[in-house]
């Protein structure tokens, strides 16, 4: 078993598409990366550092620290070696476990049996040694363990995020259809922005994107708003290092100028719920909120960013009023925003064509399972745009 005070490979996860915004988020730490796939990537460090990483990230799911990795044929096997490693010096009987599995081998082929064989040879050792068994269940928080199979290939690994990152723990209203907060974070990276140019998002829905625009601008670290993480959970857990580290992240500010925010919707309950959410996450007073047609948003005089997510049919809205709202989004970005760089991001890159404008930059993102692009469109003065 690794020693948990010695650098192991840590794999960071991400959803498909961020995957370039967490090698530079990850990179700004000051880690080097040692392989990268579209979902993740591998660094070597420590407890402590993954304790950062969990602070800090913006992009990333989960920080996942190596275990133990060994070589098993059958589910048998799997259960002997899970069980022969020294779990009553990481999980206490008073825990709740949880185990996730991702399985590629002929001799199973339901990862759910995989996790069951894991999760029992855990429990087994803490009892035969202990006396007593930590309770086991499908909430993947506190101590979560994941197994990596694949062929006769075996990784373990401590989830030290618990619940996926993107839970910031803000979102107490989260409306209808709302962007996930990594997404929304990866989107806002994506445009540049920084806080120094005002930053203008129609169809704010829950407010999702200038939340996380707010949390960038300021510097502040996503991890701050969360207070349970996996590896609070862990024998051993260095809580006077944990609190230091949220006591230097507090400290953290953007000493310039923040341009204004500002975030607008049509549905009054949605800006009831973007307001809750922005009190929650501590950045209500860097945003200004409005109900208001999407039209009508305000715009500063101050050329800057403005980033519209609207409906794009696959579980909202109804296609021919959709096709007139791309227009009329076209419309808004020609007439209210020239000099300004609009983004949309969308599935949909049909309803996309009806903006009218055609757009100098894609980029690839995936909202759950749905492929979307962010679609950038350079507002230039007193030019009207060819459409695409």
């Amino acid at each position: 078993m690794t020693d948990f005070h010695e650098p192991q490979a840590i794999r960071i996860t991400c959803a498909p598409g961020l995957v370039d915004y967490l090698r530079r988020e990850v990179e700004e730490l000051g880690y080097t990366i040692d392989s990268s796939r579209p979902t993740g990537l591998e660094i070597t460090a420590g407890m402590h550092d993954a304790m950062r990483l969990n602070l800090f990230l913006r992009t990333a799911f989960n920080v996942l620290v190596l275990i133990d990795t060994f070589t098993c044929a059958d589910p048998d096997e799997l259960y002997g070696h899970v069980r022969a490693l020294r779990w009553e010096e990481m999980i206490s009987p008073d825990e709740y476990l949880s185990v996730v599995s991702s399985v590629n081998t002929p001799t199973i082929n339901d990862w759910r049996f995989a996790s069951l064989k894991v999760k029992d040879a855990i429990v087994d050792r803490v009892a035969s040694v202990i006396g007593a068994r930590p309770n086991s269940g499908p909430l993947r928080e506190n101590f979560v363990v994941h197994l990596y199979w694949n062929g006769d290939d075996a990784r373990l690994f401590l989830n030290t995020s618990g619940r996926k990152l993107a839970d910031r723990n803000y979102r107490k209203m989260p409306h209808k259809a709302p962007m996930q907060e990594t997404l929304a974070a990866g989107v806002i990276l994506a445009t540049g922005y920084d806080g120094s140019v005002p930053l203008v998002n129609p169809m704010c829905g829950s407010g999702t994107l200038a939340i996380e625009a707010a949390l960038i601008a300021s510097g502040r670290p996503p991890g701050l708003l969360r207070d349970n993480f996996g590896f609070m959970h862990r024998k051993g857990f260095d809580s006077d290092t944990w609190q230091s580290m949220r006591r230097i992240a507090r400290k953290i500010r953007n000493k310039g100028t923040i341009a204004p925010i500002i975030a607008t919707d049509i549905d009054a309950g949605a800006i009831r719920a973007a307001r809750k959410n922005a009190e929650t996450a501590g950045v209500h007073h860097m945003i200004r909120f409005d109900v208001c047609d999407f039209a009508e948003t305000p715009i500063p005089p101050e050329k800057g960013i403005v980033v519209i997510n609207p409906e794009y049919g696959e579980r909202l809205g109804l296609l021919a009023e959709l096709e007139k709202t791309y227009k009329r989004m076209g419309d808004f970005f020609k007439q209210r925003c020239p000099g300004w760089t609009g983004y949309i991001f969308t599935g949909n890159l049909e309803l996309a064509k009806k903006v009218g404008l055609r757009a100098s930059r894609r980029m690839e993102f995936f909202n759950a399972k749905i492929d979307c692009r962010l679609l950038k469109y350079e507002l230039y003065e007193g030019t009207r745009r060819k459409e695409d």
